[in-house]
Formats: C-alpha cells, structure tokens, sequence
C-alpha cells in the first residue's frame, strides 16, 4: 500500500494531500530510509514521521483498503512519540 494512502486510511494524518506533502517534503522514513508519498508500506515496517515540533514512531500491524475509525487504530502500533523543545531547532 501506498505510504499517502496508508497515513490517510489509519487517520495518522486527516487527509492524503497532506501526507503526501509531508512525505515529499522529507519527513517521514520506512524503516529508517526516507520514504516519497508512493513508498510502499508493509505488515511490520516501521514508519517515522515528523511533526513540527514531535516525532511520531509506529509500526504497522494491518493493512486495509478502508477503515472504520474504530478499526483504523488496529493498523499499527505506537512504538514511540517525543516532543521537541523549539529552543533546540
């Protein structure tokens, strides 16, 4: 599955645009690689995506073409997430 589409149907990020946006712009790794929004993302990889000021780990435990919202939650696994302090940017 594509890595905009993955972001979008687990509702890490609310829209695909966006993902795709963040991708592009060098924020997100797959398994500590540097991903483009068409990275393919599979059962078990690690996603690293940076917010502004925090890190979002997780890694992913299902795929699905669509989700519910409750079900959305099953597609991966917080591994870590930290804030950065803007006196350190």
């Amino acid at each position: 599955m594509r890595l905009d589409k993955f972001l979008k149907i687990s509702r890490i990020i609310k829209r695909r645009s966006v993902a795709k946006e963040v991708a592009d712009k060098g924020r997100i790794q797959i398994n500590g690689k540097l991903a483009k929004s068409s990275s393919d993302v599979k059962i078990g990889d690690n996603v690293k995506i940076q917010f502004g000021n925090k890190t979002l780990e997780v890694k992913v435990t299902e795929l699905h073409e669509s989700t519910k919202k409750d079900d959305a939650e099953k597609m991966y696994e917080i591994v870590s997430e930290t804030r950065t302090d803007s006196a350190e940017n």
